[in-house]
């Protein structure tokens, strides 16, 4: 396992909506005209920020999502903790995930009860796409290379119990039981927290369940049913609607999913409230992948690339996207949650971590 080397910082400065905004960034992707979208897991809002002068984005603008996507309600969080950019949309997930109730240490009685209480969120279930063209999130358009194809913004079909996706997991023998029981995502529960889209193929990362130190990678494939809504494509065999592919991360669950070519990077990091490493990894060719799978590191397949520095009290690496700097064609944005002070330099700005990453990184 080689070093991480770090190329430079990129500032982000945010105005609204509040000043929390960023000490609380998820997942990052950039769009074709250069602009960076970020997604929190606390607002109802995708981040735009644009290249004002070299290693600073800012001119930050919010769009709500209930613009462009029909949201089961505008009241709860979306958790957004997976972001892509291609073909001329924005993609992003939120976690699929449940939530157990904090103790407030007021009473031991009082906080054994809210340690009963497990959450579900309708808006957290949401898989969706929105075209944008010129640095521009739209409802609809004409495709810019090809007028006579249409974008449009539609999300993944949900229901009462979530989407069509937890619908099919719902069986599944090894994810089935956790998806059952609304085991909540601190809990070792299902937490979807890394997203790359080829085409309509999307592959969704699973922070949690590891499974005996296995992380748990799905590949599905989404068609447009009707007007803003996508359907799942039987891609398994005998008519599944996902694949999966289990990937050994030292025991991590994937945090985030990021291409490199046809290859995908994965950022590995601790399952549930723990302090730990933070480790990125090399899936070779995941699309070649035609059936589910086990990927260890006695092939070829996957590779162990380097650790990101660890700090126990902050800086939760979260966001990835590709940002050729310096000259360098392989390197990699991170940005992060709950940062430290130190990269706080003003009251609404906040330092991303660009690292030197792929075959440059091990030269």
């Amino acid at each position: 396992m080689s070093e991480s080397f770090l190329l430079t910082r990129v500032l982000l400065r945010f105005q609204h909506p509040s000043e929390d905004l960023h000490g609380e960034l998820s997942a990052v992707a950039i769009s074709d005209d250069g602009s960076l979208w970020v997604g929190s897991d606390e607002y109802l809002t995708l981040e735009r920020l644009s290249p004002i002068e070299p290693g600073v984005y800012g001119e930050h603008e919010a769009h709500a999502i209930a613009d462009f996507i029909e949201l089961p309600n505008t009241k709860d969080e979306i958790d957004i903790e997976g972001m892509d950019f291609t073909d001329s949309y924005l993609w992003f997930v939120g976690s699929h995930s449940t939530k157990r109730k904090k103790p407030k240490g007021k009473t031991i009685e009082k906080d054994l009860k809210r340690l009963t209480k497990i959450k579900s969120e309708a808006n957290r279930y949401l898989l969706a796409r929105i075209p944008v063209v010129g640095g521009m999130p739209l409802k609809s358009c004409s495709h810019p290379d090809n007028p006579d194809l249409c974008l449009s913004a539609a999300a993944l079909q949900t229901n009462p119990e979530g989407n069509i996706l937890m619908d099919a997991l719902r069986d599944d023998p090894h994810l089935g039981p956790f998806v059952k029981v609304n085991l909540p995502s601190k809990d070792n529960g299902l937490d979807i927290e890394g997203l790359a889209v080829r085409g309509q193929k999307v592959f969704l990362g699973l922070r949690g369940p590891v499974l005996r130190g296995w992380a748990v990678l799905l590949e599905i494939e989404v068609t447009e049913t009707a007007p803003g809504l996508l359907g799942l494509k039987a891609i398994g065999k005998d008519g599944q609607l996902y694949k999966k592919h289990l990937l050994d991360l030292d025991g991590l669950g994937v945090r985030e999913l990021c291409w490199l070519g046809d290859d995908l990077i994965v950022l590995g990091g601790s399952t549930m409230e723990l302090a730990g490493a933070t480790r990125l990894f090399c899936l070779k060719n995941p699309l070649e992948l035609e059936e589910d799978s086990i990927c260890d590191r006695d092939s070829d397949r996957l590779v162990r690339w380097f650790d990101l520095p660890f700090t126990p009290d902050g800086d939760k690496a979260e966001g990835l996207a590709l940002f050729p700097c310096l000259g360098q064609s392989q390197a990699l944005l991170v940005v992060y949650d709950s940062p430290r002070e130190a990269r706080k330099p003003e009251p609404k700005g906040v330092f991303a971590d660009v690292f030197l990453v792929g075959n440059e990184s091990s030269e």
